[in-house]
């Protein structure tokens, strides 16, 4: 069976109820079993799980081999550019911790393939108590745009060690807080926000000047519409933080 992303999603809240179960992860060795409770392998068991879910379901998928990119899963195993399932997940008593893609690999990839814009991001919100047990708290489907912001020092959430440009980082979209940085309203922004940040990294600097007109005219070749995107300067002031 086919299903979007959307599919996907609904059938899990709505048909699985996925945020009334509650399971654990067990660690067979020897013999020796434990019911495991440290959160942090919780993320990347989910992912394993959900394409455990896929094949019980019967629907179509192929995984992705680029792990270091989304998506995880092409739900259209004929058409790799449609139908593109990124999926995350994180302690819902924490912040959102994870990656969304190095961010070098990122800018580059848009370009050459634009259509990786339109992953759809499978988040689920995790909780794991003292027994081990564990239970999906949220479950949200998102775009890109959706789930990223600016920092103070860049236009989009960087991870930056020692000067150096690393991972594009997550927000909190779902708790507005004041004093938090809003995300993204939308995906033109995101973009004047990335191809300020590929200006002001001093590693991507050099293909600052022509990468605007790169994107968008591959954007324009896959989509047949060419984009209208600001120059950050002009929308900067709309992702200042909230007032307190």
């Amino acid at each position: 069976m086919k299903l979007s992303a959307k599919d996907v999603y609904q059938k899990l809240l709505l048909e699985d109820k996925i945020l009334e179960l509650d399971g654990q992860i067990k660690f067979f060795f020897g013999d020796v079993d434990i019911i495991v409770k440290q959160k942090d392998v919780v993320g990347n068991i989910i992912q394993e799980w959900l394409q455990g879910w896929l094949d019980k379901r019967g629907i179509e998928y192929a995984p992705s081999e680029n792990t270091q990119m989304p998506p995880d899963f092409f739900l259209d195993p004929g058409d790799l550019t449609k139908n593109l399932l990124e999926v995350k997940a994180f302690n819902r008593s924490a912040s959102p911790g994870f990656d969304i893609a190095d961010f070098r690999m990122y800018e580059e990839e848009i370009i050459e393939k634009p259509y990786m814009l339109d992953v759809d991001y499978l988040i689920f919100g995790y909780d794991m108590n003292e027994k081990g047990v564990v239970t999906i708290k949220n479950l949200w489907l998102k775009k890109v745009w959706e789930i990223t912001r600016r920092m103070a020092e860049w236009p989009i959430n960087l991870q930056v060690k020692q000067g150096v440009v690393h991972k594009i980082r997550p927000g909190v979209w779902y708790s507005p807080a004041k004093g938090n940085f809003p995300m993204f309203a939308c995906l033109e922004d995101f973009i004047a926000a990335i191809e300020e940040a590929v200006y002001q990294n001093p590693k991507t600097h050099h293909s600052a000047a022509t990468w605007k007109k790169r994107f968008l005219d591959s954007y324009e070749r896959h989509y047949g519409k060419r984009l209208l995107i600001p120059r950050w300067s002009e929308i900067e002031d709309k992702y200042q933080k909230a007032s307190t």
